[in-house]
């Protein structure tokens, strides 16, 4: 799995101009699902979201998680984080998971940051998604588990 994690003020996700999705602050995780993934790397990749300290303190320090500061997940499915572009000028996707996989994994990632007492609001999988994102810092983290 590998996920784009940024830190955001108010967020919101449009599909075919409707309103699905709205933060005010908190994380945007873009989620990419790779061929073999499991659920344990869903439960570990959810458990480090939820512990990420990429929050400020009241001394100005990174140090606090989304939990502390009260903030919202959007997560958002996104394919095209496996896209290789190793070879020539159009990335291959080839390393993404199949759809119904890739959406069960998606789905159980959101019901993991849940069970960490997060509130998490989706996308629409495999749709065309508008998404109107406020950053803050900005703040962007990789992580692949």
């Amino acid at each position: 799995m590998r996920a784009v994690i940024q830190r955001v003020g108010r967020t919101a996700l449009s599909v075919d101009g409707k309103l699905i999705s709205e933060i005010d602050f908190g994380l945007v995780v873009f989620l990419g699902v790779k061929i073999g993934d499991r659920e344990e790397q869903a439960e570990t990749l959810a458990k480090k979201i939820s512990k990420l300290r990429i929050f400020r303190d009241e001394n100005g320090k990174t140090n606090l998680s989304v939990k502390d500061v009260g903030g919202q997940i959007l997560l958002v499915s996104q394919f095209t984080l496996l896209g290789d572009c190793s070879h020539g000028n159009r990335p291959s996707f080839s390393n993404a998971e199949l759809p119904e996989r890739a959406k069960f994994l998606y789905e159980y990632t959101a019901q993991k940051l849940r069970e960490n007492d997060l509130t998490v609001k989706l996308g629409v999988f495999g749709a065309d998604m508008k998404i109107q994102q406020f950053n803050d810092g900005p703040a962007s983290i990789i992580m692949e588990i």
